[in-house]
């Protein structure tokens, strides 16, 4: 099953995705990548060490590109169908695997526009956000915490993050009932720090990781 597929959102807007999977699942995630203008692909090395990791762990991962991005069809739209995208991308997730508890996640813009849908749709996933941006722009501003179900949410920020404000990240997860992680010495990419991302991705899809794993992550 692991390898490229395509997600179809509507009639003139297919996404290019990619299946990690590992060979006996236990848990899932669809995970979302930072901004397209800025380079953000679902193959950044941030995610495919999340990924990798993940599948270590038994989560099958699903990953694909927002519209305009790689061979996925159609135009960026400033964070907005971006939000049907991801409807899409948990739709094939459920279908493709309907035994196994998926969580939604992802990277920056990703995070943002993930947990813009987990709002829409009142979704009751697991929900991991790495640096959710909380910009002004309203199309792309985080949703206000009473539109959210109250269901397991974390936020893991850099304390150095140079693109998005770590104060407001913090008051954010308050005001959400979301587990805040602070990664000391880490900017918006996580350098030399991705397993320990990992690790609390994978602590927030509710998988067994012990304290000390996640405490001696960090490479």
């Amino acid at each position: 099953m692991s390898g490229h597929h395509t997600i179809r959102v509507s009639s003139s807007v297919r996404l290019e995705a990619k299946w990690d999977i590992p060979p006996a699942p236990e848990r899932g995630i669809v995970l979302c990548h930072p901004h397209p203008l800025h380079r953000g692909t679902m193959t950044v090395p941030l995610l495919e060490e999340i990924a990798a990791d993940l599948v270590q762990r038994s989560v099958a991962v699903l990953r694909f590109n927002f519209r305009g991005v790689g061979r996925s069809t159609g135009a960026h739209d400033g964070g907005l169908a971006e939000i049907d995208d991801v409807a899409a991308a948990m739709e094939c997730a459920a279908t493709t695997y309907p035994e196994l508890r998926f969580g939604v996640g992802g990277w920056s813009f990703g995070a943002g526009t993930a947990l813009r849908w987990h709002a829409r749709d009142r979704s009751d996933h697991n929900y991991i956000g790495i640096a959710p941006g909380v910009g002004s722009n309203p199309s792309q501003r985080l949703p206000e915490p009473e539109t959210l179900l109250p269901v397991p949410r974390t936020i893991i920020i850099g304390d150095r993050d140079q693109l998005v404000p770590p104060g407001q990240v913090a008051d954010y997860a308050e005001r959400a009932g979301a587990t805040l992680h602070i990664l000391k010495g880490s900017d918006h990419f996580f350098y030399f720090r991705e397993r320990k991302v990992a690790c609390l991705v994978a602590a927030g899809l509710g998988m067994p990781v012990p304290a000390e794993e996640i405490a001696l992550a960090c490479q």
